[in-house]
């Protein structure tokens, strides 16, 4: 395949940040069709629109989820890309690989596929770039046969679930993000490969309220770690950072020397609910107030730990901007025990209870989020059976009337009906 001038990607080549366009031309030495792909890119940036057209069906035998359709819209031009499908990896929990795997699955696609890949796609799966409509079936094949790997979800399915290191790294997480994620994963196999819902559907797990998958932002079932009891306050260590002993920030480095800890301006002042201040030498909190925000704790980690009674906060309906906006997930039930004795029981319950409803009267291409804020929070938080608390309310009641169920009413809505027919007869 001919070389295509690239003078406006060859830009992206210039200044000290290493670069796709490098890695192409490369990739492109053993794999020509790597040159049709920077050839389109070059022509999109010319005419300011992506000459890839949509996904399409395409898929392997059995499974409705996996693989992305791309196509050209000018093969005639750029025959290497004419068909140039994408296959999504189901990643292992915490994203950890033995080196032999990623090496199993590089050979595979240097046979199969153009070798280009993307470690992870924003859904979490690895993601392998460029293949042809002929090779999916024997890639597949291979990667379950040899490698021992399944593909990822894509479509309207459960996408693969996300979570982040957890208990196998880090000292904040509240319960064992790695385990629910591999659970949930093994048990939704069918509804990660055969699409039967309105749209897509996500679960990210966070260990912590630091949430370092950003699940409260991109995912439908976000479950995040949290506590509910006391901040745990080691006072020793509090004067140890008052006092210039330990480093704030856990130590992190930074070129500028921002001086000696200030506990009021750092931590107190920056507190985002105002329930911590200093008496004399201690430090106290109102936990009652405490919002999770986890900077106290991350600011000064040898002094202020998680509570002991730990768990998780479901939030629901998270999306990027399809059909209504972003939008962030909205607060459903405050404190979960997370349980691996019992199979996470009452997280599978809760994750049903959804499916169930949103299966029923979501709409097509509508995420779990979008329904919610059509049918209303309030119908929602029936469904969920989650008595309604101030922090599910958005903004302050901003119309006069007020709708009354028939059970909150004594004698319910038929005798006020038959009191009105009874007065006006008369």
């Amino acid at each position: 395949m001919p070389k295509h001038d690239t003078p406006l990607l060859d830009e992206l080549e210039k200044g000290p940040w290493p670069s796709f366009v490098s890695d192409l031309k490369r990739q492109a030495e053993t794999k020509p069709e790597c040159w049709d792909i920077l050839g389109q890119l070059e022509l999109s940036y010319k005419d300011r629109i992506t000459h890839w057209k949509h996904g399409g069906i395409v898929g392997v035998f059995g499974y409705g989820g996996g693989i992305v359709g791309r196509y050209s819209d000018v093969p005639k031009q750029f025959p290497g890309v004419a068909h140039f499908h994408t296959v999504r990896l189901a990643q292992p929990s915490g994203m950890y690989y033995a080196t032999n795997k990623l090496r199993g699955i590089c050979d595979l696609w240097e046979k199969y596929g153009s070798g280009m890949t993307n470690m992870h796609g924003s859904t979490g799966d690895a993601v392998l770039l460029g293949t042809t409509t002929e090779n999916l079936e024997p890639l597949f094949y291979d990667l379950t046969h040899i490698e021992n790997q399944d593909l990822g979800g894509s479509g309207s399915n459960l996408r693969t679930p996300s979570c982040c290191l957890g208990k196998s790294r880090c000292e904040w997480s509240c319960y064992d993000t790695q385990a629910l994620c591999h659970h949930l994963t093994m048990h939704y196999q069918d509804e990660i490969h055969r699409p039967a819902f309105p749209y897509k559907f996500k679960f990210k797990f966070s260990g912590c309220p630091n949430d370092c998958v950003a699940a409260i932002a991109r995912s439908d079932f976000a479950v995040i770690g949290t506590w509910k009891d006391d901040i745990r306050i080691d006072q020793a260590a509090v004067k140890g950072y008052v006092n210039g002993e330990f480093p704030s920030n856990g130590g992190a480095h930074s070129d500028k020397d921002w001086g000696a800890f200030d506990i009021q301006k750092e931590v107190i002042g920056l507190c985002p609910t105002e329930c911590m201040w200093m008496e004399g030498d201690e430090l106290k909190i109102d936990n009652s107030e405490c919002t999770r925000c986890m900077h106290c704790i991350n600011v000064m980690p040898r002094a202020l730990r998680p509570g002991v009674e730990q768990g998780a906060t479901i939030c629901v309906g998270a999306k990027a901007p399809i059909l209504d906006g972003a939008q962030f997930a909205t607060m459903t039930i405050p404190f979960l025990e997370i349980n691996a004795d019992n199979e996470f029981e009452e997280v599978v319950e809760q994750i049903e209870k959804i499916w169930d409803w949103w299966m029923e009267v979501g709409k097509n291409r509508e995420r779990v989020g979008e329904t919610i804020q059509r049918v209303g929070l309030p119908t929602f938080l029936k469904i969920m059976e989650v008595e309604p608390i101030p922090q599910h309310v958005k903004e302050p009641r901003s119309n006069p009337y007020v709708f009354w169920q028939d059970e909150e009413v004594p004698g319910g809505f038929e005798r006020d009906v038959r009191e009105f027919r009874k007065r006006h007869a008369q």
